[in-house]
Order: C-alpha cells, then structure tokens, then sequence
C-alpha cells in the first residue's frame, strides 16, 4: 500500500536499480526493470565478437592456433583481443616470443567467457533437440538402419499411420550418443552406458564375401590367409567385434589375416559387395544380401552371439502407449526374422 503525500516508491516495492543475477527477461510485458537490465548489460558487457577469439586463445595459449580452430587469420584474433583489452583497459595476455600466457586478469575473464559460453551452447542444444511430442526417436546403429530396418519401414508405417518415427543412425555405440533418443536399436556386445536391454535377440556372425570371391562353404579359417580380408575399426572400447574376436570365438587358431580397414561397417559391406575381399557379416542384418545371392557364406564357421541385436528405452520409466506399440513391433519383427 502507498503512503499518502511520498513521490517515491515505498520501501517494500522499491524501483530496481540493477539487473538481478538470475533474470529471467519475459518480453510479452517488459517493465522499466527489466529495461534497466537491458541497458546495463549493453553498457558492461564487451564487444560480443571479441569473446569467442579470446575462449579460444585462452584456451588454447596460442593465437595462431586459435585462428586456425576459428578459421581466421593470426592477424584478425589478434585485432580482436585487442580491442578487448582497450575496452576493459586490461592486458589479459602476457606476449612473450613465440608464446602468449594469460594474466591474472585474463585468467578470471576467461573462466566467466569459458561457464557463459558453455552455458549458452547447452542451452542452444537442448533448443535444437526439441521436438514434437509425437515424434518417436529411433537411435540405430548405421549398418543395422540400412540393412535391417530401413527395408522394414513401409511396413511399419502401413500398420500404424498415426505414429511418427524418426531413424537417427549412428557409428556410435549408446554409450556415446550424441544426440536424444526414445529408444535404440544396437548389436549387444557394444557399450550401452547405464542403459540395460528391454530385450535381446540372438544373432550369428559369419564371413561373407561376393561369389566372385569364393563358393559357399568352400573355405577353411586357414585358407583366409590367401584372401584379401575386410576389417572395421578395431577400438575395444567401441565393442565392435573384430576378426580376432571371431576367430577366437570359433576356436580357429590361425593368426588374423591382414587386410583393409574402413571406419564403419556399411563401407565394409560395400566392399565386400565390389568383390574387395571377405568380411564379417552379421545374419540379421545381412539376410536379404545373403538370400538374393549378392553375399554368400565362403565358411560354414559362425560366431552366436546371445545377445545379438539389443533394443533400449533412454526413459524406461516413462515408456507411453505409443512407444511401447514401437517396442512391440520392433520384437515382432526380430523374433519373427
């Protein structure tokens, strides 16, 4: 309530006269405060452009290899570091030969730019995550979206019209998904991070290879010394699993063949399919490859795995009616394969 005969705002609504640490600015109904906290911020805050060749020089101690991440010139970062110091009247770099150290001041500075910047990128990134609710994101790894699924889907969308899937495939095992998913489709042996299975279907690994290559069933494990031999990247924190892992898990003691090595598993597939040479080959995913004849199984040796073909929720808590209709032709579709 106003006391009768003030000017003044009373003590208990006083006038802003700062902007609070944690405004929130909300422009439908912008007040005189938040005014204020507008025009106090465009009167501290530095030159904007000056901020991301500063983190990155900061960082890095290096104005050279701050304008080679940024793709400027050693010149232009330096211009702009410049004009950082002149606005705060501070040297925030000690230039010494051949090597630029931060001072006290640019040391506290690039802790503020370093937490501001970092909060703003993940902000920006849940922004660019967010969807329409009734988007049902299917994280799969590549080989099993293109060989798997993807032949799969006009039967999906023909039994249920009212759902909208998204495929995101990736080379990524789960453990290292870089973008948000409802639910995953990955081979079993690769890293999950803390998520566990809904479900896992068996699968059976094997070489295949073109029929220019070889004949079905027409090779030992010694033999593939005289082949050229196929190979993904070899990374056990990956979980892909390699030709000594194969070969060890069929108990052929042979050393493993040298060969080409690609960096995901389509590729060496495709290779395969050119006549390159022999790869492993996953029964699942590679079905439709084996069965119209463009692969074929030079070895009768294969590797079963339990827990071939894995299906994970990132929400197991929270799994709706429509996600699970997704899980449930997902199962449909592998124990019927």
């Amino acid at each position: 309530m106003h006391r009768a005969g003030g000017g003044g705002m009373s003590a208990a609504n006083p006038e802003p006269d700062a902007c609070p640490r944690h405004t929130i600015f909300r422009f439908a109904g912008i007040t005189s405060g938040n005014i204020k906290c507008m025009n106090r911020l465009r009167r501290s805050l530095p030159p904007l452009a000056t901020l991301l060749p500063f983190e990155a020089a900061a960082r890095l101690e290096s104005f050279t290899q701050a304008a080679a991440e940024l793709s400027m010139t050693q010149a232009a970062v330096s211009r702009q570091i410049r004009a950082l110091e002149d606005d705060l009247g501070l040297a925030l770099f000690e230039r010494r030969h051949r090597a630029v150290v931060l001072t006290a001041a640019g040391e506290e500075l690039a802790r503020a730019v370093a937490s501001g910047l970092e909060t703003m990128a993940s902000s920006a990134e849940t922004l660019r995550s967010r969807r329409d609710d009734d988007d049902i994101v299917l994280l799969a790894e590549l080989y099993v979206a293109m060989y798997w699924l993807i032949p799969r889907l006009p039967a999906f969308h023909a039994s249920h019209p009212d759902l909208r899937l998204r495929v995101n495939a990736s080379t990524q095992p789960l453990s290292h998904a870089e973008t948000a998913f409802d639910l995953a489709l990955q081979c079993g042996t690769r890293p999950a991070g803390a998520l566990t299975p809904i479900y896992s279907v068996p699968d059976a690994v094997f070489p295949v290879c073109s029929p220019a290559i070889a004949g079905q069933y027409s090779l030992t494990p010694a033999d593939l010394a005289d082949y050229d031999i196929l190979h993904c990247r070899d990374d056990p924190k990956d979980g892909w699993l390699s030709w000594n892992d194969w070969l060890a898990g069929v108990g052929a003691r042979v050393a493993t063949p040298r060969g080409a090595t690609f960096d995901n598993y389509p590729v060496v597939i495709q290779s395969a399919l050119m006549g390159q040479g022999i790869a492993l080959g996953w029964q699942r995913g590679l079905e439709h490859l084996i069965d119209t004849g463009q692969l074929v199984r030079p070895l009768a040796a294969a590797l079963n795995l339990p827990r071939g073909l894995s299906v994970y929720s990132a929400a197991p808590e929270a799994i709706d009616t429509n996600k699970q209709r997704v899980i449930d032709w997902l199962h449909a579709e592998l124990v019927g394969a």
